[in-house]
């Protein structure tokens, strides 16, 4: 059973910013957030050890955690740990594991919760809902919106290049749902809610207009700002709406077909962009194809690893994967045989962009 909640307020800080894990001491003692100091900090594997070690000595009245992050069972003892004081705020610093089991557990407790994020793998830093596995099987719960994001670029920078590249499809895949969710509303006469819309796409926007590259901190600043402008976005909504369509239908059944086959952002960027090869929309076609290109991401089947058959088959699968969701997928409910040759139309128009 998902975990509900529901709270739309847009966060009371949002920073992104060099530096911000190593001083944190400032943000314990925001008394917006802790006027004490009764403050609990969750960091996580992997840089979690240099991240306590960063933190330890503006700690004062704060209690350190250290998870293992990912899943239900560690966000339930995360649970039964919170419970033994009064705490005013959770801080969760770390990857989307981290974040999305604080998130969890503070829901749960019903206290608030600050985002100190050191990677743009994903909308994971601000979205109303967080991904964690139980008994092997990923799940999604929702959980509040933090209140407070802060994000550390000096962690971002020095990351695995394929966690921003991640974090660049995810945003960009909004583009495709929006779109999707606008096709819903036109032919189905489904809701559409307008500020979620804008917060969407303006954030994804901005991301595909941007020049700069990943290690700029302009482009990071304005990734940072795309992911989050998303995650509030479906606050908003109260649903995954204004950031999931048949790209994240499309992902999803690759998921379950080829698990393993790519990160996340790479499957929905590619699932965007064929999703809007898919609606005829050549203008964004080619804006989106020069920027997944231009940041390293897939555009091909075959650079996420899969033949043109297998993506074919994610195709078909996909809007099993969500019954209720109306998208570009549903509305043509192509064949084996016009997905075939749609592929085959999608790669002339990948090397009609080139020539």
């Amino acid at each position: 059973m998902p975990l509900l909640a529901r709270t739309v307020t847009t966060p009371l800080a949002i920073e992104v910013r060099r530096g911000a894990v190593a001083e944190l001491g400032t943000l314990l003692h925001d008394r917006r957030i802790s006027g004490g100091g009764d403050v609990a900090v969750v960091v996580g594997p992997g840089q979690g050890e240099r991240i306590a070690e960063l933190v330890r000595p503006s700690l004062g009245n704060a209690d350190l955690f250290h998870i293992c992050g990912g899943t239900i069972d560690s966000a339930m003892e995360l649970s039964q740990d919170l419970r033994r004081r009064n705490y005013d705020a959770v801080v969760g610093i770390g990857g989307g594991k981290t974040i999305d089991t604080t998130k969890y557990a503070a829901t749960r407790l019903g206290i608030p919760m600050v985002t100190v994020a050191t990677s743009l793998a994903n909308d994971g830093v601000c979205s109303p809902v967080a991904s964690l596995d139980l008994d092997g099987r990923r799940g999604s719960y929702g959980v509040q919106i933090p209140l407070a994001i802060v994000v550390d670029l000096d962690f971002v920078e020095n990351g695995p290049d394929r966690q921003t590249q991640a974090g660049i499809g995810d945003a960009l895949s909004n583009l495709s749902a929006v779109a999707d969710w606008e096709l819903a509303h036109r032919e189905r006469g489904e809701a559409i809610d307008g500020l979620a819309v804008a917060l969407s796409r303006s954030g994804a926007e901005a991301l595909v207009n941007h020049p700069g590259k990943i290690g700029d901190d302009a482009f990071l600043t304005t990734l940072a700002e795309a992911l989050i402008m998303g995650g509030i976005s479906m606050a908003v909504a109260e649903s995954s709406r204004p950031a999931s369509g048949g790209c994240h239908e499309i992902s999803h059944a690759i998921d379950h077909l080829y698990p393993g086959t790519g990160s996340h952002g790479e499957q929905v960027g590619l699932g965007a962009l064929f999703c809007t090869y898919l609606r005829g929309d050549q203008e964004r076609f080619a804006q989106l194809a020069a920027c997944l290109r231009r940041h390293g991401l897939p555009v091909t089947p075959a650079e996420l690893g899969l033949t043109d058959q297998q993506f074919g088959l994610a195709v078909a699968q996909a809007p099993s994967t969500r019954p209720d969701r109306y998208t570009i997928l549903e509305h043509l409910k192509l064949s084996p045989a016009e997905i075939d040759a749609r592929l085959k139309g999608y790669a002339d128009a990948l090397r009609d962009l080139v020539g």
